[in-house]
């Protein structure tokens, strides 16, 4: 077993990590793959000549060129499964969170939490698709991440139509005290989440978007705590319809982004 390293000058972005694996993906050879995008490397632990990787990866004219060859004592098996367990464990927490923050939202008549809630389930999908990229097929891969982002995209829409018709329609302020409450535990989540995937020490790009995912999370766990705040000083439901539109477009934005990967 040989372990490869690449240097690909043009690789600057997860766009180009994911050009490299879709380019990649059925070698049979290939046991592993480890990007280090601020450092344009790929490390490539297979079997066999290096030859067929490099010259798959030149017809990416991405300026690609051979680091180093050496002995791999790494088990690319036991790999994969710390990072499948690790996903598992933030996918069931997010997913627990999505079904806690979604019935406590409608409860409360809170936007804030109904759309954090949406964020959660947004999340759970995230980590669905990196955990079909830690051993799918480049066209398993596509299908769930275009279900995914039309999925996000079509509730994202709703939600947001529900915030302008309750800012039209609606002067009910919602119960702040189980918006604070729902979103501390939610923030519990997130924050044992993104300790689980530090804790993985993985750079692949499939792991450090969902630490990005998750990381976002935590700052709009407090918006809403902060919006729950202003609810009990003001008396007004302003401040839980602004944090829920806010949570809604990053929705939307994730949404679109995860599409354009799916193309």
């Amino acid at each position: 077993m040989k372990r490869t390293t690449f240097r690909i000058s043009q690789m600057d972005c997860p766009s180009e990590e994911q050009m490299i694996r879709m380019k990649l993906d059925g070698m049979q050879e290939i046991r592993s793959l480890e990007f280090n995008i601020p450092e344009r490397e790929l490390h490539v632990v297979h079997e066999g000549s290096s030859d067929p990787i490099l010259k798959s990866l030149d017809t990416l004219n991405l300026g690609t060129t051979v680091s180093r060859v050496e002995e791999s004592e790494n088990n690319p098996s036991s790999h994969d499964s710390i990072q499948r367990k690790t996903l598992w464990m933030v996918l069931g927490i997010n997913a627990g969170f999505f079904v806690l923050e979604l019935i406590a939202g409608l409860i409360a008549g809170s936007m804030g939490l109904v759309a954090d809630s949406l964020d959660m389930l947004a999340d759970s999908l995230v980590y669905g698709l990196a955990l079909m990229a830690v051993g799918g097929t480049v066209l398993r891969k596509k299908q769930v991440a275009r279900f995914s982002g039309y999925l996000q995209m079509s509730l994202a829409i709703l939600g947001i139509a529900e915030v302008i018709r309750r800012f039209i329609f609606s002067d009910n302020a919602p119960d702040y005290q189980m918006m604070i409450l729902v979103s501390v535990l939610a923030l519990m989540g997130n924050a044992a989440s993104l300790w689980l995937l530090q804790k993985s020490r993985s750079r692949d790009a499939h792991m450090m978007a969902s630490m990005i995912f998750t990381a976002n999370d935590v700052i709009m766990n407090i918006g809403v705590i902060a919006a729950a705040s202003l609810v009990f000083i003001t008396g007004s439901g302003i401040p839980d319809l602004l944090i829920g539109a806010f949570v809604f477009i990053v929705v939307v934005r994730g949404a679109l982004r995860i599409l354009k990967l799916a193309r």
